[in-house]
């Protein structure tokens, strides 16, 4: 990803609310299903690749979850949610990076990405991210894309669309599937967006 998506980024969160942008969900409740789902232990290392001002890590630390890190291209969609949660921001591990020069220096139980990988387009932006997985997660990968039905562009970019067989020959290398389900999600603007979430398990 070049440094001009990032400036894309920090100015989206510099200059709109989040109820100026598609993404914005108050409750994440399909990541927040799938990842309960895998009913792993509430200090396992579970990271939001992608995770921008998401209240997932609200709703995350609320169920008692304590080894969290949130990822993003953007300093300040990061600072928007430290701010939001203020005291409760000290318990969560927050990294300002682009997902395709990410060296974790971990592995993570739970990598959970909504609507992150989608923006990755030439081929080894995509071989990156899928080698980061393989290499970095250690029990269960969560992505959630815009789907063969969504859109094909978000906040003005390119973007892949992915059905659950694509997705699912996109990191079999590694990972089987454990279940898959779409998502019509309304926007703050009163438009709908198909999501497809799946959810893996490590091989």
């Amino acid at each position: 990803m070049s440094a001009d998506k990032k400036t894309h980024w920090e100015t989206v969160y510099a200059t709109k609310t989040p109820d100026q942008v598609s993404w914005t969900q108050e409750t994440p409740e399909i990541s927040l299903e799938l990842i309960e789902s895998l009913q792993v232990k509430k200090n396992a290392k579970i990271i939001d690749v992608g995770g921008g001002d998401s209240k997932l890590v609200d709703c995350l630390l609320d169920r008692g979850y304590t080894n969290i890190t949130v990822l993003d291209i953007s300093k300040k969609a990061l600072e928007r949610a430290q701010a939001r949660l203020g005291v409760r921001a000290k318990l969560v591990n927050w990294i300002v990076s682009d997902i395709t020069n990410f060296n974790p220096d971990t592995t993570f139980e739970v990598w959970h990405d909504r609507a992150a990988f989608h923006f990755l387009t030439e081929p080894d932006d995509i071989n990156k991210y899928i080698s980061l997985t393989n290499h970095f997660v250690s029990g269960y990968l969560v992505l959630g894309t815009f789907s063969t039905q969504g859109p094909e562009k978000c906040s003005g970019l390119n973007i892949s669309q992915y059905s659950e067989s694509s997705l699912s020959t996109t990191f079999k290398a590694s990972f089987e599937p454990i279940t898959c389900k779409t998502e019509d999600h309304n926007t703050p603007f009163s438009t709908t967006q198909n999501f497809v979430f799946c959810s893996f398990k490590k091989k």
